[in-house]
Formats: structure tokens, sequence, C-alpha cells
């Protein structure tokens, strides 16, 4: 066996566990606005080209990706709509796209069944919740039925944690302190903390995931040289982080990827990181 071959084998698959499509139902005219400004040039013709799921796995493989977890969102507030259907048409029929719902719980009344639902019937693998933009803490308990679905199904839950700069976003929701109760009352419920806590709760956000083996960081929206600066013990949680890039916002893929790849940690932290720890939650 060459050593070519050998690493190749030895390499995880690299997992972008934080993508949304270019083109929701609508987006708020702010949103819009700060899309452009990661786009100077031709922001319209991008999000639309990759608007077909052929061409954005075309771009997956340009930038280095073998999977993608593509999120919808149910924010009418503060984002905009990008419905489940949506997601689900974007995915169907396309093993490197997985299909992350959204159970807005001001939308839905069963939670719980819900997800069975869009699970059972429709064929999602996750689920996305935006506490922030949608307003609510993530240990109510009207959000149990929902959590206790997710378990019993073994589908990992990612959370926007954090900060938002966006109208109408309530940061006090995005504290990641409110999964304490969830990942104590759901043990075997995979959370994973999307973007870590940005601005306010990176100690918080990484403290969690060090304590329970259920809670694990995500790096979307983070820049990748900031990283040892949020996060100073960085390399000893390796098994306790994913790579999410936030795409289209955050348009380098596979830059960002190659810049984690270059941060002093070990080279198994870093397969753990771009693709590792996300495949284990996704059962890939």
């Amino acid at each position: 066996m060459t050593f070519e071959s050998e690493h190749k084998e030895s390499r995880k698959p690299r997992i972008d566990f934080h993508v949304h499509l270019g083109v929701y139902t609508y987006h708020h005219p702010w949103v819009t606005e700060w899309m452009r400004q990661t786009h100077p040039v031709g922001y319209e013709d991008y999000i639309n080209r990759y608007n077909d799921p052929g061409a954005f796995e075309e771009l997956l493989s340009l930038e280095g990706v073998d999977y993608a977890c593509v999120l919808a969102e149910l924010s009418h507030i503060t984002t905009g709509l990008c419905t489940n259907e949506q997601v689900m048409d974007f995915c169907r029929g396309r093993s490197r796209l997985i299909p992350f719902c959204d159970v807005n719980p001001h939308i839905f009344t069963n939670l719980g069944d819900e997800l069975r639902h869009k699970v059972e019937d429709e064929g999602f693998r996750g689920l996305k919740l935006y506490p922030t933009y949608q307003h609510y803490y993530l240990n109510d308990q009207r959000m149990y039925p929902l959590y206790q679905a997710a378990q019993e199904y073994g589908i990992p839950v990612l959370i926007h944690t954090g900060s938002s700069i966006f109208k109408g976003s309530r940061i006090k929701y995005g504290n990641p302190l409110h999964l304490d109760d969830v990942a104590v009352d759901f043990p075997n419920l995979n959370l994973v903390m999307a973007h870590s806590g940005r601005g306010f709760w990176y100690e918080k956000a990484f403290f969690l995931s060090k304590m329970h083996a259920n809670i694990y960081m995500e790096l979307a929206g983070l820049p990748p040289a900031k990283l040892l600066t949020y996060f100073p013990e960085l390399a000893r949680n390796t098994d306790k982080v994913i790579f999410g890039s936030d795409w289209p916002g955050m348009p380098n893929i596979g830059r960002n990827m190659e810049a984690i790849s270059k941060l002093p940690i070990p080279a198994e932290g870093v397969e753990n990181i771009l693709g590792g720890n996300a495949a284990k939650l996704l059962r890939l």
C-alpha cells in the first residue's frame, strides 16, 4: 500500500454540519443586505446558481466536502422562511445532502408527533432549533416532547447559541447554559451548539461540552484564526467539536477547513473536527 492510498484510507469524511439554502421562500431585507456583503459582486447569480442541488454538490466537491447538513428555518420574525418541504425537495435522492427540519414551537402544537412525522414519513435526519430567532428557552417544558422524539430516533439536534445581528433576535434565548437541563433530562440525545455560544458564552459552551457526553460544540461563523483565542484548550476537546460553515453567509468552506487543519492540534483531532465527530452523530 502506498503512502498516498494509506493516507486516503485514514482520512475521515469531510462534513459541513451547517448549511442553509441560498434562496429562501423569503428573506427579510436586512438578511439579504448582510448576505450581499459576503458576495460584493454577483450575489444573486451566486445563490441562484447553487439553488440547483446538482450544482451545489459540485460546489461541495470543489470545496473538499463529502457531506453537508442542509437546514430548514421557520423564523418569520427575524430572518425568513426556508420551509421543511423546500429542504426535503433539495436533498431528495442525494446521499451527500442530509436534511434537517425545523419544528418551531410557535407554529406546531404537538411537537413530538410533528417530529415523528418529519422523520418517519418525510425522511429528515436531524433537527435544527432557532431559539434566538423564534423566542423560547431551550429548557422550556413545552420543548420536552420534541426532545423525547429526537432521542427516540437517535437524530442530532443542532441549536443556535450565542449572538445574532438580525433584527428581532433576542440573545437571552441563546444562552447555552439552558442546555444543561436538556442534557441531564435526555442523556441519549446528542445536542450540538451551533456557533459555540458566540460572543458572550464561549467559556460556557466549552465547559458544557466537556461536562456532558451528549453536548457538542459547532464552529459555524467562527473565524478559524480566532478559535484558540476563544477556546485556548481546544486541543483537549477535539472529540466534541464539529465543523460547520454557515454557507452561503460564510462562503469559503474549503479555506476554513484548511485553516483548521493548520492549527496546533493533533492530526487525529483535526480529522474528528472536520468530519469524524459529525459522522458518528449522523451514523454515516
